[in-house]
């Protein structure tokens, strides 16, 4: 019968094996499982390799980052990246492949090359979009019609944000004098709690909206300027989904460094800065004020214009009037002039004056000697009085 080997002899064997095999670093892509960060400064990564078809483990490593290279590591990779390593996450980094007797096999990352991270981040990024498109609600919000003139808001941010506190007094001190109502919805605007803070306030605007009667034109997601890593929450499936199917017009102002989130992509507006906003909304009452004055400006010149004209065409028909009435009148004196000729020749007293002496008889005027005959009695008028005669002879013309 065999002695056999010793346990530590049998690892110092497979150490010297590791050791000549394993001489130089390899780059390693792995999923990370899990993430521990002791006191100690240390970050201990569990690393995986699942198979695609089951998702079920291939393969499954322990790996360490001595807090003398994490430090820099991670802060490199945030940097990259805009996120820290965490569950889930697909990394590439080079290890060096060591063997303790006491610990076992361990992979001591050396690197960590952050361009396959992103490269992944942004995959894991356009599914994201991809699957907001195939459900139907990637342009839901941003096909809602914006209010021409909004001044009543729904606010989601952090109430002791810079960015919030600038979004408020920039609009609401504005020069111009115009007024807003604005409702804090608190919520964090950071970090892994940020998408989950961020749909409880949509739903506490739709609660309000429902059950209290707030009415809002908008609602605004306000954040300033952060790293990466402070922003990635804003490509988050779930909170994306909600704000695209929100019933209002969502607008976005995260203060960026570099990158659009998709949050700005299904949002009915996207602006830079929180202050961007509030400009981009007084600029909306600044040129509506600007058209009514011209409008009004226009109207002044126009009704002045029309007054002007009327006053002449008042003054040219009243002198048309006055000269035809002026022309009525002397039409109407020289017809009054003829008249009182005409009534003065046919006067009676001015015929007797002129020696027309009218004679009557027992049967009326007598205008012929034929109308009467010898021993008739008739009457001759004068102007100073009436004669009775008696027809003695009759001498025929």
């Amino acid at each position: 019968m065999e002695e056999g080997i010793s346990l530590s002899q049998l690892q110092e064997r497979i150490k010297s094996a590791v050791s000549v095999y394993f001489s130089e670093k390899e780059w390693v892509r792995a999923e990370v499982h899990e993430v521990k960060k002791p006191l100690s400064g240390h970050c201990y990564i569990e690393l995986v390799e699942k198979d695609e078809n089951s998702d079920r483990f291939k393969a499954k490593a322990s790996a360490v980052a001595w807090a003398s290279k994490w430090k820099n590591l991670s802060q490199a990779f945030e940097f990259a990246t805009g996120r820290s390593i965490c569950a889930g996450m697909r990394i590439l980094v080079q290890v060096q492949v060591q063997y303790s007797e006491l610990y076992g096999l361990t992979f001591v990352i050396n690197d960590i090359d952050a361009t396959y991270t992103l490269g992944e981040v942004e995959l894991a990024r356009q599914r994201t979009i991809a699957r907001l498109k195939q459900e139907g609600m990637f342009d839901m919000n941003r096909l809602l019609p914006l209010p021409a003139l909004p001044r009543s808001f729904a606010v989601i941010s952090a109430a002791t944000a810079a960015g919030y506190g600038d979004f408020m007094k920039h609009l609401h001190e504005n020069r111009y004098g115009f007024h807003f109502n604005t409702t804090l919805y608190n919520a964090p605007m950071q970090g892994d709690s940020a998408p989950s803070g961020i749909v409880a306030a949509l739903e506490a605007i739709c609660s309000d909206i429902e059950n209290r009667g707030y009415r809002f034109d908008a609602v605004l997601l306000l954040r300033g300027g952060g790293s990466i890593s402070d922003l990635a929450c804003f490509d988050d499936y779930t909170l994306c989904a909600n704000i695209a199917q929100f019933p209002l017009p969502v607008m976005v102002a995260v203060g960026h460094e570099r990158d659009r989130h998709i949050c700005d992509d299904v949002a009915a507006l996207s602006v830079k800065t929180p202050t961007a906003l509030a400009d981009f909304i007084l600029e909306a009452f600044v040129s509506e004020d600007a058209s009514i004055a011209s409008l009004a400006s226009r109207m002044a010149l126009s009704l002045g214009s029309r007054f002007r004209q009327g006053e002449l065409l008042l003054n040219t028909l009243s002198g048309r009037m006055a000269q035809a009435v002026s022309a009525r009148y002397r039409d109407s004196f020289h017809r009054v002039d003829l008249l009182e000729m005409r009534l003065t020749k046919a006067n009676p007293m001015n015929l007797l004056a002129a020696g027309y002496l009218p004679v009557t008889g027992t049967c009326g005027r007598v205008d012929s000697v034929q109308s009467i005959k010898e021993g008739d009695e008739i009457s001759v008028t004068f102007i100073d009085g009436i004669a009775e005669c008696v027809v003695k002879k009759i001498f025929e013309k």
